[in-house]
């Protein structure tokens, strides 16, 4: 089965909600979340804190799942976090598993 890893930068006012959706969707089981510094974004999106020192507040999620579920998790990322902010990237997982 082939695996893929979501990458999200949330944005601090919709961490939780991202997480509860996490947390409710079937293939999604494992993930970690991570404060972080995002730069690059577009500076009209910033409050003055974070224009003056070029970076924002966010939120690191890394989620691995099954390569055919891509499609579900991105629309119901969609369909709850229209307008919110959220950036993702999505790049192969070449191998995991659990050291036992």
């Amino acid at each position: 089965m082939s695996e893929l890893c979501l990458t999200l930068l949330c944005p601090p006012q919709a961490e939780e909600r991202l997480l509860d959706l996490l947390l409710m969707l079937p293939n999604t089981t494992v993930f970690t979340s991570t404060p972080t510094a995002a730069h690059g974004l577009t500076h009209e999106n910033l409050d003055q804190t974070e224009q003056v020192l070029g970076r924002a507040r966010a939120t690191e999620v890394e989620v691995i799942f099954a390569a055919d579920d891509k499609a579900a998790l991105l629309d119901a990322l969609r369909q709850q976090f229209v307008g919110a902010g959220l950036r993702y990237w999505i790049t192969p997982v070449v191998e995991s598993g659990e050291i036992a």
